[in-house]
């Protein structure tokens, strides 16, 4: 029990450890989608405050030149005029010297054109703007990107912590949230490790809610509460069965003891009857294994369910059972409708009806079988049912008083009942008005009721 424990816990963590993983990265995902996104957002504006920056700067230092006069110094600006024979004179004498590219001096050389370039200059990158003068010649006008980049930085910088920050918060709350959420499923699981442990299936479930877990409790309950039956059942089945076993085993042995004690003492038509009750004792317990074994193992559950002609199947019984036994048995039908049901499991349970019927009516007497819609009953000329058992007789093993003395097992109508309710039927036994019992079973349609046929159509065969 402790091991299954540490088991459920184990698999409980990897289970909680897994989601908050899986949450987590779709949190990273989606963050560092908004990081770089934003990122990019950012280094988009810098840059093109940068280049309206350098423009102003330009213009202002155009104008200024143009006029004679020397433009103020700026931190970070660097100012220049290149004539068109390529000499440099720098209007910023504190700032670093801007090389001048062969562009730049064919614009001074040419008076047109102008253009904007990347350079590094003293280890610092420089945005350079070159703008021709009226007359020849030509403005450079430099501007650093330190203070952008430092920006830069630090944006990229306070994303990437404040990321990471949220990561781990996302995981924290994701962690104690997910315990929460699968806390009814460790539970669950505990009381499951439990049943498994000491095979108490009477062990209560823990509250089911109205979530996906509280479904898979109840789904658990309605399996347990199955189980519980199915084993019911089969104790119920292995002490009838022990019971009645008993008797036909005991006559055998008995049977057995007596020609044993009395081998080449008894009269021959002693060691005949030892012999006959032998025969029939085992017959008996034969058939009473047979039906146990059908009883228990239903070999017909996996047969699908089908639409099936209950007047024809009826009919094919009867057909096989006059064969067999000789009897008068007659089938009338009256509106047929087709029922839905196993076939091979609906026919073993129409034969066990007739071979019941026959059992119980005296030699001479007719079986008759009536068909009246989805309605299948069968009639005997016996002893009858007592009213306070027509429900007793679908009892496994049950022997009414009134059949004593009647050989048999006591299972043909419990494996008529256990069949027909799995098709969705019902069961009914009663007396007929003029002496005998009927018995038999109604099922459902097999499709949407038919329209009533014109009049009233019955047939009868034997």
């Amino acid at each position: 029990m402790r091991t299954e424990t540490g088991t459920n816990r184990r698999v409980s963590v990897l289970l909680r450890t897994k989601i908050t993983a899986v949450v987590v990265a779709a949190a990273a995902l989606a963050m560092a989608l908004a990081a770089v996104m934003s990122y990019r957002g950012v280094s988009d504006l810098v840059g093109e405050e940068l280049e309206r920056g350098l423009e102003d700067r330009m213009h202002t230092v155009h104008t200024l030149v143009v006029a004679g006069l020397t433009p103020p110094p700026r931190r970070g600006i660097a100012d220049q005029v290149v004539s068109e024979r390529g000499t440099v004179r720098r209007l910023t004498p504190s700032g670093p010297r801007i090389p001048v590219s062969a562009a730049a001096l064919r614009v001074a050389a040419t008076g047109q054109g102008g253009f904007v370039e990347d350079l590094v200059i003293g280890g610092t990158e420089y945005g350079v703007l070159t703008r021709p003068l009226p007359g020849g010649g030509a403005v450079m006008v430099a501007q650093s990107y330190e203070g952008a980049a430092r920006v830069d930085d630090a944006f990229l910088w306070r994303v990437t912590a404040t990321t990471a920050a949220a990561l781990a918060l996302s995981a924290l709350l994701s962690w104690f949230v997910v315990g929460r959420i699968l806390r009814p499923v460790r539970r669950l699981a505990r009381t499951t490790a439990r049943i498994t442990a000491t095979r108490d299936l009477t062990t209560e479930l823990p509250p089911a809610g109205s979530d996906e877990v509280g479904q898979l409790t109840r789904s658990f309950a309605s399996m347990l509460t199955a189980l519980r039956r199915s084993r019911d059942q089969q104790q119920r089945l292995v002490q009838d069965a022990s019971h009645e076993l008993r008797t036909p085993l005991t006559s055998v042995r008995g049977s057995a003891e007596l020609l044993q004690r009395g081998r080449g003492r008894l009269a021959p038509e002693d060691e005949e009857q030892i012999l006959t009750t032998l025969v029939t004792e085992t017959a008996a317990l034969d058939d009473l294994v047979r039906e146990l074994v059908e009883l228990a193992t239903d070999r017909y559950t996996d047969e699908p369910p089908e639409a099936v002609d209950l007047a024809v199947l009826a009919e094919d019984s009867a057909l096989r059972h006059r064969a067999r036994t000789g009897r008068t048995i007659t089938v009338t039908t009256e509106d047929p409708v087709p029922v839905r049901a196993r076939p091979r499991a609906l026919q073993r349970c129409v034969d066990n009806l007739i071979g019941n019927a026959v059992k119980f009516s005296p030699e001479g007497t007719p079986v008759a079988l009536h068909v009246h819609g989805c309605r299948l009953s069968v009639r005997d000329r016996g002893p009858g049912i007592a009213p306070d058992e027509r429900e007793a007789v679908f009892d496994r093993f049950h022997r009414g008083a009134r059949t004593q003395a009647t050989p048999g097992s006591g299972l043909g109508l419990a494996i008529v009942h256990d069949s027909v309710t799995a098709d969705g039927g019902t069961v009914f036994a009663t007396d007929a008005a003029d002496g005998g019992a009927e018995v038999g079973f109604v099922l459902p349609p097999a499709g949407p009721p038919h329209a009533p046929a014109v009049g009233r159509r019955l047939r009868r065969r034997s």
